[in-house]
């Protein structure tokens, strides 16, 4: 084992994953933690509170494996059944645990709540095996070895979980990593580039990339994580050089290197705001005021967010933002003209410094022949220098208003970088 990489599985158990009643995080919580130690998961299995499934399961993975992890089954009911299967896999009888029963009782006791039958059948446990300690619930975990694979049995409760992963578990699969291991994590945060695309840039421009250095891609909505995973001590040492190729090659579209959790782009455009000591505005049809709400979300945004306006109707835009009556009537609501004076017109009325205006159709109906339901116009800029695009973004209502907000913070966080780069928004997800 100690000179390979080790082949880690997880099996998880209940028939509440199964049907979704029950959302699976704890996969998420164990495939974090062996990361930290350079390791991953290389299959996940799940299966209900069928005995007879667990126990083909236990001796399938363990005859691939090195470590297998299961997940629930320990609790003190019926269907509670990960101690009787591994029982019948190994051929070892179930016990009562010496180890466990005193962990049992100390948990009932620390309650004041009576040691009774289902509580102990938790104590009864494959004859040999190791106890986890449990020290935020009732069922003890366990190990048992099973054709030369580690079988570490965790109960399905969360916080329970942690304690022993971190405790116990992590620490022990730790003195097992072969000195050799090299993990080390980079992730970029980017917008307006989707993942094909990029792969295909990455493709094309930087030919040479190295097999060491693992690429992958998280894509979320409305921003893309790129991650670069070093797998050897070489990919560590030409870790900046390629880091500095590929933020290149991302240009503007490159927010920042994620330390932690990632920071929200409203937040890199507001705190740009604020180094420029710049004030902004926001005139908003389609978005309903989402621009405004996402920036006012953030602590401190009252230093650099003067007004918003939602401008939903025609009227509106005539009587809030001074839009000409004739604009409208011979442009209609989404073209240019109507965007740029909405823009003016927030402009004029807060007396901001920087002013955001969007108009649109963000369907399901609306849309015509010359302007299909995704088409929206988008102003930025100041009095002294304002700008429009336009863009067809062909999503569900809900994520074109998402998109067009974020494209739209975007745009003044440009224009406080000075870049000039012209974006090329790409929408690679119909959702």
């Amino acid at each position: 084992m100690m000179n390979k990489t080790l082949n880690i599985q997880l099996l998880l158990t209940g028939d509440e994953l199964m049907s979704g009643d029950i959302l699976d995080s704890n996969s998420a919580m164990i495939a974090q933690e062996l990361k930290n130690l350079g390791l991953e998961l290389t299959k996940k299995t799940t299966v209900g509170d069928n005995l007879e499934l667990l126990t083909a399961e236990i001796n399938a993975i363990s005859q691939q494996a090195d470590i297998l992890i299961i997940n629930g089954g320990l609790g003190p009911t019926i269907d509670d059944l990960t101690a009787l299967a591994l029982g019948k896999a190994t051929s070892q009888a179930l016990e009562q645990h010496p180890q466990a029963v005193e962990q049992i009782k100390a948990w009932c006791e620390k309650r004041n709540s009576p040691l009774n039958e289902p509580n102990l059948k938790q104590a009864y446990l494959p004859k040999g095996c190791t106890i986890i300690p449990n020290k935020n619930g009732s069922a003890p975990g366990f190990i048992v070895s099973h054709q030369q694979c580690d079988i570490y049995c965790t109960p399905g409760v969360p916080h329970e979980l942690k304690s022993m992963l971190l405790e116990h578990m992590i620490p022990a699969i730790a003195k097992l990593v072969p000195s050799n291991t090299v993990s080390d994590t980079i992730r970029l945060q980017v917008f307006g580039l989707g993942e094909s695309s990029l792969q295909k840039t990455i493709n094309e421009q930087l030919p040479d990339w190295p097999d060491d250095i693992e690429i992958g891609f998280r894509a979320g909505i409305p921003l893309l994580e790129v991650k670069l995973t070093c797998r050897s001590k070489q990919a560590l040492q030409q870790k900046e050089l390629w880091l500095v190729k590929l933020k290149s090659l991302l240009g503007d579209h490159y927010i920042e290197t994620v330390q932690g959790s990632p920071k929200a782009l409203a937040e890199h455009t507001l705190f740009l705001l604020q180094q420029s000591n710049y004030q902004i505005s926001c005139a908003e049809s389609c978005t309903g005021g989402l621009i405004a709400s996402l920036l006012t979300n953030i602590s401190g945004s009252s230093k650099s967010f003067e007004a918003g306006y939602v401008t939903y109707s025609n009227a509106m835009k005539i009587d809030m933002l001074s839009v000409k009556p004739e604009l409208i009537e011979q442009h209609g609501a989404v073209s240019q003209q109507v965007v740029l004076a909405m823009a003016k017109g927030a402009l004029v009325r807060s007396k901001s410094d920087l002013a955001i205006a969007v108009s649109g159709i963000a369907g399901p109906d609306g849309g015509s022949e010359e302007k299909p339901v995704g088409t929206v116009w988008i102003a930025w800029g100041s009095k002294e220098h304002l700008q429009s695009q336009c863009l067809l973004l062909p999503l569900s209502r809900k994520y074109f208003q998402q998109y067009v907000a974020h494209i739209a913070l975007d745009l003044i966080r440009r224009r406080l970088l000075n870049s000039t780069e012209t974006p090329n928004y790409v929408i690679e997800r119909g959702v």
